[in-house]
């Protein structure tokens, strides 16, 4: 690690307010899989510490459910989580600690946006979480989750808004035994950098709902959040 990418990440440790023992934690989790791959296959980048970001911010988030919310049943909790660590979230963190300012890209990406892509900034906020977690300990990680999610995590608890739609739809069928919930993909256009995907939601292979999205993922809880509208339920 040369001297400019080590005084980048320093600059990144005061906007987080953690400084990294292990510095090379921190390099990982901020660099992409296109850099890696553009430069040397044995370079290490952040995938493997997303994936564990995920749990741990899972956890985080549901612990600190559990203890705040004392009689709020298990389907409000798992609604709850699920739009404080939704993409949309993550992505909104990433903003405020401006951490696409300092991850490491190939050329091609960061010419194609990358920078400001949501999937690549909120991978990269998981990735932020695991380092910090192997780094510091799990009280480190609660800090910056808890610190830097906080305004989302109270709006969320206070309105019992939610974005997981699937979910939502997936449980009301399930508790009037209505049948099969599937995801069919009707259609996709636009270039690989920026696709549009069009999602249908069936219920016993009837049609109920559709929606499009910049990800499969998306597209599928538009069509859910048709679905749940159509079907009046949406404020159940």
């Amino acid at each position: 690690m040369d001297d400019k990418r080590l005084k980048s990440l320093q600059e990144f440790e005061e906007i987080i307010n953690y400084a990294f023992t292990d510095k090379q934690l921190l390099n990982i989790a901020l660099t992409h899989s296109s850099y890696a791959h553009g430069h040397d296959t044995s370079h290490p980048y952040n995938e493997r510490l997303e994936f564990l970001g995920d749990s741990i911010l899972s956890m985080i988030i549901s612990l600190h459910l559990y203890n705040k919310l004392k009689n709020t049943s298990e389907g409000q909790m798992t609604r709850i989580r699920a739009n404080i660590v939704c993409e949309k979230s993550l992505y909104a963190t990433a903003k405020k600690i401006r951490i696409g300012e300092y991850l490491y890209l190939s050329k091609g990406e960061e010419n194609t946006g990358g920078r400001k892509r949501v999937s690549i900034l909120a991978d990269a906020v998981e990735a932020l979480i695991a380092a910090i977690f192997l780094d510091g300990g799990l009280d480190e990680a609660k800090k910056f989750v808890l610190g830097f999610m906080e305004e989302k995590i109270e709006s969320s608890i206070k309105n019992r808004i939610f974005n997981d739609y699937k979910s939502y739809l997936q449980e009301h069928v399930q508790k009037y035994n209505m049948g099969k919930v599937e995801y069919k993909l009707i259609s996709e256009k636009g270039p690989d950098h920026s696709k549009e995907f069009n999602m249908a939601v069936y219920l016993n292979d009837t049609l109920i709902g559709s929606g499009t999205g910049k990800s499969k993922k998306d597209a599928q809880q538009s069509a859910a959040k048709d679905a749940i509208t159509a079907m009046g339920v949406i404020n159940e």
